[in-house]
């Protein structure tokens, strides 16, 4: 769903489900010559928040490190990027999900 969301938006998806040292990297895309490292989370109630609310301190280290891990992975993509969030809220009635995007989330 998400890579769907980014794609009608113009986004490039350049890889999905990428693992780092430092964690696993949702999806990384490109657009007008920046790179995006996306984090996607998702939840079917409301019982524990807005899935947006789960990115911890921690979680939060683990992102920026994983960018950088892969721009020194593959240093033919260096240009601007930065970190997204799409927090992807299932609806149980069975209505589209409600998807909401986060850019430069993580700063």
């Amino acid at each position: 769903m998400a890579t769907r969301f980014l794609e009608k938006k113009d986004y490039t998806i350049l890889d999905r489900n990428v693992r780092t040292p430092h964690g696993e990297i949702d999806i990384v895309a490109k657009k007008n010559n920046r790179l995006f490292f996306v984090e996607v989370k998702t939840r079917s109630s409301m019982k524990f928040g807005n899935p947006e609310e789960s990115i911890t301190e921690t979680k939060i280290i683990h992102m920026i490190e994983s960018a950088q891990s892969f721009l020194q992975e593959h240093p033919d993509l260096e240009s601007d990027w930065q970190i997204d969030v799409i927090a992807v809220q299932k609806q149980l009635d069975g209505r589209l999900p409600i998807i909401n995007h986060f850019p430069n989330a993580i700063s």
